[in-house]
C-alpha cells in the first residue's frame, strides 16, 4: 500500500459499471488502491473496464476481500461515508474537513482509507463501527442520494485539493508579460497629452481627479505590454 495515499473500500458494490466508474473517479483524483468487499459482479468484466474509461489499471490491481473487517485490518485510520444518521458515538465530518484529517494522518505515515457502502442501502452499522469517524456530504435534504462513483469523486476531489498544492486562479498572459508601473505611467502620460483640449483637463479643479481616475483604471487592470501597445495604436488612430 502507498502510505502517502488512502485506499478506497467499496463494501458489497452491486454493479460492475459502478465499480468501473469508481476506478475512473479515483484516477481523476490521483487515488490508486481499490479494495472490494464481496462485489456482486466481476470488477474485471467488460462492463466494468468499459466504464472505467482507461482506468483499468486500478481495476486490475484491486484487491477482493470476504469481509469488511479483513479489508480494513491493516489500516490505522478509516472514514466511513454515509448520508444517514447513525446511533454511534463518532465524529462526523463534512467531506473537506474529513479529508484534512486523512491528509494530516498520512503525513505521519498512518495507513488510511475511505469506506463506501452498497448502492441501494449504504453502509451497515456493523461496517460503520469499524471506522474511526464518518464523512457526511451535505446535499439537498429532499434528494441527497448519490451514485456510488459520484460519492467517491466528491471525497476524492476534496482529498486531492487537501493533499496537493493547487492554485485557485491563475492570470494567464500567454506570450506577453504584465507591464511594469513605469510603462503604465508612460501610457497614462500619453493619454494626458491627447487630452489637452478636453474641457475637464483644462479645469484645474477637475484635472487632478481626472488624472487619478485615469491612472486607477490602468494600474488596477494589470495591463500587459501587448495590451498597452494595442491601446497606443487605437488612441493614435482616434486622435488623428
Amino acid at each position: 500500500m502507498n502510505n502517502n495515499l488512502p485506499c478506497v473500500i467499496l463494501v458489497e458494490p452491486q454493479l460492475a459499471e459502478n465499480i468501473g466508474m469508481t476506478a475512473r473517479a479515483m484516477k481523476n483524483c490521483g487515488l490508486t488502491e481499490l479494495r472490494l468487499v464481496n462485489p456482486k459482479e466481476n470488477h474485471l468484466s467488460e462492463k466494468a473496464i468499459s466504464a472505467s474509461s482507461n482506468s483499468e489499471d486500478v481495476l486490475q490491481n484491486a484487491k477482493v476481500y470476504s469481509s469488511t473487517k479483513d479489508a480494513v485490518a491493516d489500516l490505522q485510520y478509516v472514514l466511513a461515508t454515509t448520508a444517514r444518521h447513525r446511533d454511534q458515538t463518532k465524529t462526523v465530518y463534512n467531506a473537506d474537513e474529513g479529508v484534512k484529517e486523512v491528509a494530516k494522518n498520512l503525513k505521519s505515515n498512518v495507513l488510511c482509507g475511505f469506506m463506501f457502502g452498497p448502492e441501494r442501502t449504504g453502509l451497515r452499522n456493523k461496517d460503520v463501527s469499524l471506522a474511526d469517524a464518518i464523512i457526511n456530504i451535505p446535499l439537498n435534504p429532499a434528494h441527497c442520494s448519490l451514485n456510488l462513483s459520484q460519492a467517491v469523486l466528491l471525497v476524492g476531489y476534496e482529498f486531492y485539493k487537501a493533499h496537493n498544492t493547487l492554485f485557485s486562479s491563475e492570470f494567464v498572459t500567454n506570450h506577453t508579460t504584465i507591464a511594469n508601473k513605469e510603462k503604465v505611467m508612460l501610457f497614462c502620460s500619453h493619454i494626458e497629452n491627447k487630452l489637452s483640449d478636453f474641457a475637464n483637463y483644462k479645469d484645474e479643479n477637475k484635472k487632478e481627479k481626472l488624472l487619478i481616475n485615469l491612472r486607477n483604471i490602468f494600474t488596477r487592470a494589470q495591463m500587459t505590454e501587448q495590451e498597452l501597445n494595442t491601446l497606443y495604436g487605437i488612441i493614435n488612430y482616434l486622435s488623428k
